[in-house]
């Protein structure tokens, strides 16, 4: 006996269909035989033949060849649906053709109506989009398709039958396509209409504009306007009904301000101040006197940040609060970081940095947290943040305050980064009372609580990537760090709080695995590979062969620095083979088998460069070598086809491009285990080739990769400034940390 509890959610379906089948019950027509010698009228022959063959066709869409619909895993649901399908369609067919109150164009109509209803059920209760129709739904259906034929044969409204069902059965009632005429048929689309937007509340405007004629359609656009604003500005700004009816909207201030607005071309320039417009803070002509100069709309944009934060404290969230913060962000790099960035070459700072002179510290903070990823590091240390500090007379603690700490966290990964935390937290004045917490440890205590409390894992991939920077500058900082991350571990396990755990967890270990003595081991602690180290035994295959894939183009600077490449590796120590038209092998002759395969720059103007590329990609696979390590040389807009051709084994990968540090998480979603170095800067043979040199010859001599101690080494042979600007893998931790929270929270669901 299977227990009733487990059926009682689909009760309410199946009353239903008993309610609205006028004619017959389950138990009725599953006794009453439909006599052995029926047989349909020849003129409607072809219209039973098409209902039959769309009972079979549903019979067979759960997969299987049988007499049974099975699209659940419970037994007697399934048998359920079977009969409601055979058996209850069966008996309407003979209830329609034998009616004596139909003449044949009722009886064509409704089995037409009949077949239709089928066909729809079969088409679309697989489908993954609102014409899904739920399998468990098909008795429901059925029966209420006879109900609404017995109605309809009386002239009656359908509507009171159509309304109880949900909208995926309704909708199939409705396409059975014969109600049109029926006075309900209007009301129920309508209703219908509705259904959708309760299923799918952020669609609605999407629904509407479909359905612009539904009478309630004014209503939802004042029901749901404040809680879709930017979907409120894109359809009013629309030349249809929906446009319309929302620009008729008059008694609505909130409505009648955002139609104004998206009306202007200026529209999107006004946007992100839209809560201050709307409380009577800040008017449109406001905005005009500042929307053309670009210090100024900057200006107004970190004044309206500012406020909207402070607001935030007391839970009072603006509306469209994230649309001003991607607006700043994009003024911010437009205006000013991506100007001076491309001054990097000018040597006067004067000039160099002559279009942030006119914005105080509060501005220069928000360029600064705005251009994470892209501020070039000179533009950084030498611009901005000297400035920044100039302007608030050197008290950083004095700017958090005025700024509500907004994107602190930020700050102090790209300050870490950049090696200013230390003159940043200097300026903090010491604690003047006995026992009591300098500010300076105070905020770095801060830095790194509460993490599970944010939204998205933001905070928690800075506090990922700042630790590296911190460990090799500031190590009393960096143990004082640990040790506020292990504290919060504890305080989030005694609360049991998921996501703190998983987050503390994952920070602990990625940090005491920088110290080696500590033997974490993160494959095994966390499911992702070491952060700190490759180790030899990872890189090679067939019995510890490495290969190494250079990836070089055409153009000028490709053929220029490639005769350079070759040389490097002129010594008793590689064997150079050059017999190839298309690419160059380098052996190693002493030490550990190591083979670096590099293509020719062959012109790119005919392609010849990508041709080679393919070639040897294609001569790689064929003899089963796997690369461990990519090398990309190549200016930015080559790197994408870099990473679409790297071999997925990489474990290490040197993007020697402009802006290579921004690739990383493409390269991850290629080679999930690869270890990124990038730029984010200009990227140059001065730091290009030395990194290849060091890398082969610790490869040749079978040496683990320690990027702590290679880093150093590798800094003592460049001599180019640029090398500040190059990212090593072990301060990447923020997409590892993101890939370590990502499986360690799906390991909870699995055992949940």
């Amino acid at each position: 006996m299977i227990a009733i509890t487990r059926y009682l959610i689909f009760l309410p379906l199946f009353l239903l269909a008993l309610s609205v089948a006028k004619s017959q019950s389950f138990s009725s027509f599953d006794t009453l035989a439909i006599p052995a010698k029926y047989k349909p009228e020849f003129r409607r022959e072809r219209n039973h033949e098409l209902i039959d063959a769309e009972q079979k066709a549903i019979l067979g869409s759960d997969g299987n060849r049988d007499n049974l619909f099975a699209p659940s895993d419970k037994e007697e649901i399934n048998l359920m649906l079977s009969q409601s399908l055979v058996k209850k369609v069966d008996w309407l067919q003979y209830s329609i053709e034998t009616d004596a109150g139909f003449d044949h164009r009722l009886k064509v109509n409704y089995l037409f109506g009949l077949e239709n209803l089928l066909k729809y059920f079969r088409q679309n209760w697989k489908q993954q989009s609102d014409r899904k129709i739920n399998p468990l739904n098909l008795s429901a259906i059925i029966s209420a398709y006879e109900a609404c034929m017995n109605a309809d044969r009386l002239g009656r409204s359908i509507e009171n039958i159509v309304y109880p069902l949900s909208y995926d059965a309704g909708t199939n009632l409705i396409n059975a396509n014969i109600f049109e005429k029926n006075p309900g048929y209007q009301p129920v689309k309508d209703r219908l209409v509705l259904k959708l937007c309760q299923l799918h509340p952020g669609r609605i405007f999407s629904i509407l504009q479909q359905n612009p004629d539904v009478p309630f359609a004014d209503s939802l656009v004042r029901a749901i306007a404040k809680k879709y604003p930017r979907q409120l500005y894109d359809y009013a700004a629309a030349g249809n009904k929906l446009g319309v009816i929302i620009r008729n909207i008059s008694d609505d201030m909130f409505i009648k301000t955002i139609a104004t607005m998206a009306r202007s071309k200026s529209g999107q320039q006004y946007f992100p101040f839209l809560d201050n417009i709307v409380n009577g803070k800040l008017t449109l002509k406001e905005i005009d006197a500042a929307k053309d100069d670009s210090v100024l709309y900057y200006q107004l944009l970190v004044k309206t940040q500012m406020d909207y934060v402070a607001r935030a404290i007391n839970k009072d969230t603006a509306f469209e609060f994230k649309s001003l913060t991607r607006r700043l962000e994009d003024k911010a790099k437009a205006d000013f970081i991506n100007i001076i960035n491309g001054l990097h070459n000018e040597r006067n700072p004067e000039i160099r940095f002559r279009c942030i002179q006119a914005l105080n510290a509060q501005e220069l903070y928000y360029l600064a947290v705005s251009s994470d990823g892209s501020i070039y590091t000179s533009s950084f240390v030498k611009g901005v943040y000297p400035l920044m500090m100039q302007k608030i007379n050197n008290r950083g603690d004095s700017l958090l305050m005025l700024l509500n700490f907004d994107k602190y966290r930020k700050f102090i990964k790209m300050s870490a980064g950049f090696n200013t935390l230390d003159h940043f937290l200097a300026s903090f004045p010491k604690s003047d009372q006995p026992g009591e917490e300098d500010p300076a440890n105070t905020l770095m205590r801060a830095f790194v609580k509460n993490l599970e409390k944010s939204d998205g894992l933001e905070d928690g991939v800075d506090v990922a990537d700042s630790y590296a920077s911190i460990a090799e500058t500031l190590k009393p900082v960096a143990e004082r760090m640990l040790l506020n991350i292990q504290d919060n571990y504890r305080r989030t396990v005694a609360s049991n709080n998921t996501k703190g755990m998983a987050i503390y967890n994952i920070l602990n270990k990625l940090f005491l695995s920088a110290d080696t003595t500590q033997k974490i081991d993160l494959t095994k602690e966390l499911g992702i590979p070491p952060v700190y180290e490759v180790p030899f035994s990872a890189l090679g295959y067939d019995s510890g062969h490495v290969a190494v894939q250079l990836f070089i183009y055409g153009d000028k600077d490709g053929i220029g620095v490639f005769p350079g490449l070759i040389s490097m590796f002129n010594n008793p120590n590689w064997k150079i083979d050059g017999s190839n038209k298309q690419w160059v092998t380098i052996s190693s002759a002493k030490g550990r088998p190591v083979s670096l395969f590099m293509n020719r720059p062959l012109p790119e103007e005919t392609g010849e460069d990508a041709k080679a590329q393919e070639a040897l990609c294609q001569y790689l696979e064929k003899n089963g070598i796997i690369p461990s390590v990519t090398i990309n040389r190549g200016h930015s807009y080559n790197a994408p086809y870099t990473i679409e051709q790297m071999s997925a084994a990489s474990k290490i990968v040197f993007m020697g491009s402009c802006g290579g540090y921004r690739m990383i998480h493409d390269i991850l979603a290629k080679a999930p285990d690869a270890h990124i170095i990038g730029t984010k800067q200009i990227a140059d043979a001065p730091v290009n080739n030395p990194f290849l040199k060091l890398i082969m010859e610790k490869l040749r001599a079978g040496s683990n990769i320690e990027w702590i101690p290679f880093w150093k080494e590798l800094d003592k042979m460049v001599t180019d400034k640029i090398f500040e600007d190059y990212v090593p893998p072990h301060k990447n931790l923020g997409a590892l940390f993101i890939k370590a929270y990502t499986k360690a929270m799906g390991r909870e669901e699995e055992n949940q």
